[in-house]
């Protein structure tokens, strides 16, 4: 299945959260839980520099409510929307919860070519892809029609540092 314009609406809404999260002072990632019925379960942006908390990344939150608050049937059939692919700790946490599809915005070797070109260090984690991490994860992405918006993103938090 390829990323559709529902999908692209739904990824749009992640890159908002993003932006809401660089403009609060943290790394700008946001996402989308999604009912199979189209309908948003949940959202939530990063938070893990004004909280302190490096592990407090949008994806494991989605994925710790829906652990509480979903059937396993139901996770298995929502879609994660993001803004960046998950890292590996928040592709261990989608595959552990059952979520279903993940579409996202941006491929996490997208960021780590712009942060190599910018001249920031490697972060304290491999890049991996989803597909590594968690194999029966169904992934869609990238979107290149936001890959602008998302490179300007984290130009704008590459500039803070």
């Amino acid at each position: 299945m390829a990323i559709d314009e529902t999908d692209l609406k739904f990824l749009g809404r992640a890159v908002e959260l993003a932006r809401e999260a660089l403009d609060r002072g943290d790394d700008p990632f946001g996402s989308v839980l999604v009912g199979e019925d189209g309908r948003v379960l949940r959202e939530d942006r990063n938070r893990e520099i004004s909280d302190g908390d490096e592990t407090l990344h949008p994806e494991i939150e989605l994925a710790r409510w829906a652990a509480h608050n979903l059937p396993q049937e139901a996770r298995a059939r929502a879609t994660v929307y993001t803004s960046g692919e998950h890292c590996p700790m928040c592709s261990a946490a989608h595959a552990w919860m059952g979520l279903g599809r993940l579409v996202y915005a941006v491929s996490a070797s997208q960021l780590a070519q712009w942060r190599t070109g910018w001249g920031l260090p490697a972060g304290p984690v491999l890049v991996l892809s989803v597909t590594e991490v968690a194999p029966g994860v169904p992934v869609e992405g990238p979107a290149p029609e936001l890959e602008d918006a998302m490179r300007d993103l984290h130009h704008r938090a590459a500039a803070r540092r």
